[in-house]
């Protein structure tokens, strides 16, 4: 059968809800179940939220914790921990229309069970952020079920679209979407068997091999799906005018097309949120820890597959489109290859200091342009040709380079001055250092994401928002060098991006679960 949440979505428009999810009158669902009914009715009020939003509230709801404005935040004592005042469930939080979220504590079943108060603050936490997990997903196969039924399925923009177009457009988003139902109804299930204390990470370790296979290539697709969408704006006459009245439907909610086909990477990048928050709240040692650690670690390794895959697609397009780009003037150095990839490009100037016969003359220097291509494995000088073109003079290995910084020595030139040495022997290898990052001041304190950054650089960091980071280096023109909690992936970011986690109490939680999350991780890798 399919999911519960599924069957159940066509009957939405003719419920009506009270404030904590209990039916007011239920027609015709009352029918259908007659004995479980209420149950049901609080994942249906999740449903009628899309995916979109959900993220939105729940990733602001996490950012406000961390700066200690969310209501119900925990507050640690002197000795680091949590205040007994404070440890009740994490408070109700409404969407922008008002319609509040469901909880846990608040599905009848378990209100009128009479066990509630047997629970302790911290088994109602992990009960709730495992009915999280549940809810959200109802959430996500909504907006599914609207990008494939409503966007992809229509037979106007069918028409509309070539088949190759529209495979590029929309990929395997079908598939997703099946998998994520069985999914689904497996988390459903699970809570039937027993609303009180129900498990989910096994569920979610045992669906990672199908995730894995339905989100890889879609992920994957990313890039080719952004460029087609931008061609058929562009190209595409009808296009436009036939996206605008099927995103108009209030179905959508005025939502666009994007914000649905964004969603897979979306969900999985959250899922290991969801899983990584069960995992803290667990009792150490354990089976339900372990089960959870095994989970998250799957939930990571997918991940990296997706960002991996999604890399050396675009590193490798990028020496496609460069190859086309450059010509040598001597022998022909073979540029693409599946190991290489672009770190820094730019126009440099060339400084003749062989001129310079008095240290710290003041005469001008003569100099000419210079364009660098370095790569994790070689470099490239070239001259321009035209706008679009590069001409190599000079081509060597990292290896045969030296660089010295040259910025004290010469004070008379402003700017940064280096001095690159191609040598005929190899030298052990000396890092290319910006010299503007000389002058960055290092930082141990903790920063949190505040608006999503795609990385522009292979040396910057792609952020979603709440992402947790120490700040290593923060330069004097706004650039942030961090280490992620989560995955202790390092690379920089704009300032502007993120801002600093000023509440102590905050800090000392994020150290103590990302060193219990290491440590339990580690274990497992030992225990294998």
């Amino acid at each position: 059968d399919p999911p519960v949440s599924n069957r159940l979505s066509r009957f939405l428009p003719s419920c009506v809800f009270a404030q904590m999810g209990v039916p007011l009158f239920l027609n015709p669902l009352d029918q259908l179940f007659p004995e479980g009914a209420c149950y049901y009715v609080n994942i249906l009020v999740f449903t009628a939220i899309l995916y979109q939003e959900y993220s939105d509230v729940a990733i602001n709801r996490e950012i406000q914790r961390q700066q200690g404005k969310e209501p119900g935040t925990e507050e640690e004592g002197s000795d680091g921990t949590p205040s007994p005042s404070n440890l009740s469930p994490s408070s109700s939080f409404r969407s922008s229309r008002g319609s509040a979220f469901a909880l846990w504590q608040d599905i009848p079943d378990v209100r009128t069970s009479g066990q509630l108060d047997n629970f302790s603050n911290e088994e109602r936490k992990l009960q709730e952020a495992k009915f999280e997990l549940v809810t959200s997903e109802a959430s996500y196969i909504r907006s599914l079920t609207i990008a494939v039924d409503h966007f992809m399925l229509s037979q106007e923009l069918t028409e509309c679209l070539g088949a190759q177009d529209k495979q590029w457009l929309f990929s395997k988003l079908p598939e997703v979407k099946d998998v994520s139902e069985r999914f689904l109804q497996e988390l459903e299930h699970r809570l039937e068997e027993d609303i009180l204390r129900f498990d989910v990470c096994d569920i979610v370790l045992d669906h990672c091999p199908a995730l894995q296979r339905v989100y890889l290539p879609y992920v994957t697709n990313q890039a080719y799906q952004e460029q087609t969408y931008q061609r058929l704006l562009q190209e595409n006459p009808r296009f436009p005018g036939i996206l605008s009245r099927l995103e108009e439907d209030p179905i959508c909610q005025r939502l666009p097309l994007t914000s649905f086909l964004i969603l897979p990477f979306q969900r999985i990048t959250r899922l290991k949120m969801l899983v990584e928050n069960i995992l803290k709240r667990t009792t150490p040692g354990s089976r339900d820890e372990d089960t959870a650690t095994k989970a998250f670690n799957e939930l990571k390794t997918i991940i990296k597959e997706c960002n991996s895959s999604v890399q050396s697609m675009k590193r490798m397009e990028e020496l496609i489109h460069l190859n086309k780009k450059i010509n040598f003037e001597g022998k022909i150095f073979p540029l693409i290859s599946q190991s290489r990839w672009l770190v820094k490009h730019g126009e440099l100037l060339e400084v003749d200091t062989q001129m310079m016969s008095i240290s710290g003359s003041k005469l001008k220097l003569p100099t000419r342009p210079v364009y660098l291509h370095l790569f994790n494995d070689c470099l490239l000088l070239s001259r321009r040709k035209d706008a679009w073109k590069f001409m190599v003079f000079v081509h060597a290995k990292i290896g045969e380079l030296k660089v010295k910084d040259l910025s004290q020595k010469l004070q008379g030139i402003s700017g940064f001055i280096f001095h690159l040495q191609l040598c005929e022997v190899h030298f052990k290898q000396i890092p290319f250092i910006h010299p503007l990052f000389l002058s960055a001041v290092a930082d141990t304190s903790q920063v949190q994401c505040i608006k999503s950054y795609q990385a522009q650089e292979h040396d910057e960091l792609t952020l979603e928002k709440a992402d947790i980071l120490h700040a290593k280096t923060i330069t004097s023109d706004g650039w942030v060098e961090g280490i992620r909690l989560s995955d202790g992936e390092r690379g920089w970011f704009p300032k502007t991006y993120v801002e600093e986690i000023t509440s102590r109490s905050a800090r000392l939680r994020n150290l103590r679960e990302n060193i219990r999350i290491k440590c339990v991780t580690q274990k497992l890798k030992v225990d294998d």
